[in-house]
């Protein structure tokens, strides 16, 4: 029987699909690698299957590159988790993604609140001593991976794409207990945040309490379980939000539209994530914003962050239009593998990209596909919160390129602007000037072996660089604001 450390630290697989012509479904399925016993007890089956498998990559019956191993054509399963403070609109938010998605012909499963469960059978969590509120969080969590586990087998059955609404998830216990203690019951359970946190679920996404710049609509009277007051409710969203910092795939949805834009913006940032075509549907209102930094300030001058660190590998593609990558995302010896894939749609215009979580073993394949025309790219990427705003900071590291040395680019997505904008960047850091959109700070470009303005067939920013002069741009397809390696955060 497994253990519950065993159940949390099962692996969330990324969604991909079944390979049509379609925004709705734009990539493969992984199905992970399996040994048969007779081949672990025969070393040298063992190896022959292993060479099969490389040679398999490498030439694959297609003849095309990136083509990963043991590939199945499944429906989607992506699983996300509704967070933040009282009254941030996670039951509304819940009600509103399964309309979307089953009017698109989606499965959807909705996880109930696991601590609303236990606190509505007598449970005052103000009267819990310390011990007894760890103990609480410890079964707590333990009832919620449970119940979680529940719902992804049925949605990992399915005949059609599941969306997996989870109300909150295993980080938010975080939130209500010391740190210490919190670091006390993960280390007793022998488990960790990468596998907790990053590999459990595909996106996580943070309502602001209305405590929190909407403080006229902020109430307690529709909640049995709930009692904060507005202060309260406002630290424990700060917290809620800091126990998910670090998520590869972590989106705050705040206050600054009115409440029925505020749903859209959730909505739109699953779609996003999910390669989904919106169209007029929702109104597309965040972007991302990169910056540069002149250099990197004290530890002590950072709000609450997570250091990863992280290694790019670019990848040979099937076009000069088709980029992908891999990804190696960790803490402690702890890591995340992801298989990115970008390319323009059927329609030549806009971009799709689809990510795949990968095991090890898969990720070690796959790098025999790596493109010699790229350094590897290493960073520290720490990621901290402020001002209700997610950021990304990525440290370049050596061995590197001479034009990243000492890089430090700054991520952030934002539906703001000019001064708005402004008031929510950390002051702490010498931001040098935007960079959003300069070729000049690409990583497919900063990777580059060569110049990247002396090879411009594959560089990013050549669809500006070569645009012939007598052209206009309504004449071009690619001036339509088509960027195939425009890149997101990853």
């Amino acid at each position: 029987m497994a253990t519950t450390a065993d159940q949390v630290m099962a692996p969330a697989l990324v969604p991909t699909t079944n390979r049509q012509q379609s925004k709705l479904n734009v990539g493969p399925m992984l199905q992970q690698n399996c040994t048969t016993l007779s081949s672990e007890s025969n070393p040298k089956k063992k190896k022959e299957q292993k060479q099969h498998q490389l040679e398999s990559i490498v030439k694959s019956p297609s003849g095309k590159l990136n083509e990963m191993p043991n590939l199945k054509t499944k429906p989607r399963v992506y699983k996300i988790v509704l967070t933040g403070g009282p009254c941030g609109g996670k039951t509304t938010g819940q009600s509103r993604l399964c309309t979307f998605f089953e009017n698109l012909g989606w499965k959807v499963f909705r996880v109930p609140e696991t601590a609303t469960v236990l606190l509505s059978g007598g449970v005052k969590f103000s009267d819990l001593t310390a011990e007894e509120a760890k103990k609480f969080q410890e079964n707590l969590i333990r009832t919620m991976v449970q119940i979680e586990n529940t719902f992804f087998e049925l949605g990992n059955s399915s005949t059609r794409d599941c969306l997996i609404i989870c109300d909150r998830g295993v980080m938010d216990a975080s939130a209500y207990i010391p740190k210490e203690k919190w670091e006390e019951m993960m280390a007793i359970n022998k488990w960790n945040p990468v596998e907790m946190r990053d590999n459990r679920y595909n996106q996580i996404l943070h309502l602001v309490s209305a405590a929190n710049g909407a403080e006229d609509f902020y109430s307690t009277e529709d909640h049995a379980c709930r009692s904060e007051g507005v202060e309260l409710a406002r630290e424990l969203d700060y917290k809620s939000a800091a126990a998910w910092v670090g998520h590869p795939y972590f989106d705050v949805i705040d206050n600054s539209t009115n409440f029925e834009t505020k749903m859209n913006r959730m909505i739109e940032s699953v779609c996003q994530k999910l390669g989904i075509d919106t169209r007029d549907r929702l109104q597309a209102t965040s972007r991302k914003l990169k910056f540069l930094v002149k250099n990197l300030p004290p530890a002590s001058e950072f709000p609450a962050f997570q250091d990863f660190d992280v290694v790019h590998h670019y990848l040979l593609s099937g076009g000069p239009k088709v980029q992908a990558r891999l990804r190696k995302r960790g803490q402690n010896n702890h890591w995340s593998y992801i298989h990115t894939q970008r390319r323009p749609d059927v329609n030549n215009r806009e971009r799709i990209e689809v990510k795949t979580q990968l095991t090890h073993r898969d990720y070690t394949n796959l790098l025999a596909q790596e493109d010699k025309a790229h350094f590897p790219i290493y960073k520290t990427r720490r990621c901290f919160l402020i001002n209700n705003q997610y950021f990304q900071l990525d440290i370049y590291k050596e061995p590197c390129h001479s034009r990243c040395k000492n890089l430090i680019l700054l991520e952030t997505y934002s539906s703001l602007s000019g001064d708005a904008l402004q008031k929510c960047m950390p002051t702490f850091l010498n931001i040098v000037k935007e960079v959003t959109g300069d070729p000049d700070y690409s990583m497919f470009n900063l990777s580059l072996r060569k110049d990247w303005k002396t090879c411009r067939s594959t560089a990013h920013g050549k669809q500006q660089k070569q645009q012939p002069q007598h052209q206009s741009p309504k004449s071009s397809p690619e001036r339509q604001e088509y960027h195939p390696y425009e890149e997101n955060s990853d």
